[in-house]
Formats: structure tokens, C-alpha cells, sequence
């Protein structure tokens, strides 16, 4: 069994080829822009143009176009190879990334969101979710959040303005999607992007 993982719902972009649990190969960049050129070459770079019986990708909440360059690119190879397409969320693998390096504590995961505001997300020690995720002002993102490890690109401001609190600066890297639990992955992948699109229609037309 082989598991290709994708993600590219940040300013970073990564890919993980596993087999039977264990890491064949990844890339990761941190790139800003230019999710759409560099995914499928960075895919086709991995053992055997990274073909595999599954397909992992990052749902969201991120960049609009990195999500639908991820999902886009999932659904087409997983439509080709015959593959098992599954979806996970991001700021669980930016959680489980910080649990990974901090025994297990709690943590909040706050990310880049759009127009200034953070995604922002709490996670209990053993993973679970404590509630959605939501788009907040930074100010509002430091009242609601109180664990005192802090994860993801934004965690450094978060625990400045805060005034307390270890931050673990990173981004979501599909090579270590493996520490996510099977339960969280998703069978119909749906985008959750995380706030309202930037474009809407008149009101007349909508």
C-alpha cells in the first residue's frame, strides 16, 4: 500500500510519498506563490512519478488557489491511477506537528489567513479539535486563545502580543502527515477555505 500526500494550502508546498507506513520520499518548499507550476513536477520527482493506492490532501482552511491547485491535482491523479482520494484538515497537521515536538500538549494553531486576519484553531493533548476553525482579527485571535503552545506561521506574533506562551513557528508538511489519526481523514474531500471569498456576485444576481 502507498500513500501519496499533498499539500499546498499555505505559503508551502509539499509532497510525501509513503509505503507501508513508512517514508519513501518528500519535498518541501516554502514558496509564497506558485503552487500551480511547481506540484506536479515536484509529484512526478518522487519514486515512480508518485503513484500510489491513496491520495491525502489538505482541505483548508488556506489559500484559495493553493487549496484548488492541491484538490485539483489529487483528483486527477487518484481518476488515472484508481486510487482511494482522502482529505484532511490543515491546522490538524500543524496541531499534530506541534504535539509531535511537545509531548502531546495542547495547542493552538494559527496560520496566515487573508486581508490581515489568522486562521486560527484549539486542539486538546490527545488531537481533538475543540472547535471549528475560524478567520479572526489578530486582537481577537490573542483574546480567544489561551494554550500556552502556540503553532503554526503566525505563533511567534501571537505569544509577542500575548505576552506569554511557546511559539513553534511552521507550516504543514505532507511528510509528516502519518501523525495525523486515520479518523480524521475524510472520504468525500470538501475545501474549507475559511472565510467568504474575496469576489461576490450583485446582490441581484446572487
Amino acid at each position: 500500500m502507498k500513500l501519496l500526500a499533498i499539500d499546498c494550502a499555505t505559503e508551502a508546498c509539499s509532497v510525501a510519498l509513503f509505503e507501508h507506513g513508512a517514508l519513501l520520499h518528500g519535498d518541501y518548499r516554502v514558496l509564497g506563490r506558485g503552487h500551480a507550476e511547481l506540484l506536479v513536477p515536484m509529484i512526478a520527482a518522487l519514486p515512480g512519478k508518485g503513484r500510489a493506492d491513496r491520495i491525502a490532501v489538505s482541505l483548508g482552511p488556506g489559500s484559495f488557489t493553493g487549496l484548488r491547485v492541491g484538490l485539483a491535482a489529487a483528483r486527477a491523479l487518484a481518476l488515472a491511477w484508481g486510487a482511494e482520494l482522502v482529505g484532511y484538515p490543515t491546522l490538524a497537521l500543524v496541531a499534530a506537528m506541534a504535539r509531535a515536538e511537545r509531548s502531546e500538549a495542547p495547542v493552538d494553531a494559527v496560520m496566515n489567513g487573508g486581508h490581515g486576519e489568522w486562521f486560527v484553531q484549539q486542539f486538546a493533548a490527545d488531537g481533538t479539535a475543540l472547535a471549528p476553525a475560524h478567520s479572526l482579527a489578530p486582537e481577537s485571535a490573542v483574546a480567544a486563545l489561551d494554550s500556552a503552545v502556540v503553532a503554526g506561521s503566525r505563533a511567534a506574533e501571537l505569544v509577542a502580543r500575548r505576552g506569554s506562551g511557546t511559539a513553534i513557528e511552521l507550516w504543514p508538511d505532507a511528510r509528516q502527515v502519518l501523525l495525523l489519526p486515520e479518523t480524521i481523514f475524510l472520504t468525500e474531500p470538501t475545501l474549507s477555505y475559511g472565510r467568504a471569498p474575496d469576489a461576490r456576485l450583485p446582490g441581484a444576481a446572487a
